[in-house]
């Protein structure tokens, strides 16, 4: 299997064996995480800010990170981005506290984004910039 289906296969079974609702930011034009989650249930749905045709059955939203619509993201456990550019992970960063959910980004490279968050390596290097909080139970 060459390299770049290994990070793929590698993020979406990371991403299928920790949470049940996801959704995968900046997809472009390579679907192989997205399919192994749609196939699984997980993927809520995929965005980009350019129109991308993709398989009918992925669940597909043109969006602006820097102008999100917040619904979009709303209910997913996870957003997860493959090699996004490092300045779409501020507001990456500000969607996942905006609906409480983690984030997940894999850099090209060596890249990270500040000090790199917390640094998971499911068979390549995933850094989770933000964690979800957990709901305070009634008493």
């Amino acid at each position: 299997m060459d390299s770049y289906k290994h990070i793929e296969h590698a993020v979406g079974g990371y991403v299928i064996g920790r949470y049940t609702r996801a959704v995968e930011a900046g997809i472009g034009r390579n679907t192989v995480a997205a399919e192994m989650l749609a196939k699984e249930g997980v993927l809520l749905r995929c965005t980009d800010i350019r129109e991308q045709e993709l398989p009918q059955h992925l669940q597909y939203a043109k969006d602006d990170l820097y102008e999100p619509d917040l619904d979009l993201y709303r209910g997913a456990d996870v957003i997860y981005s493959i090699r996004p550019a490092i300045e779409m992970v501020p507001p990456l960063m500000d969607i996942a506290r905006a609906v409480n959910c983690d984030l997940v980004v894999y850099h090209l490279g060596f890249e990270r984004y500040d000090d790199g968050g917390e640094i998971i390596d499911c068979g390549v290097i995933l850094h989770r910039y933000w964690k979800r909080s957990e709901p305070v139970e009634q008493g």
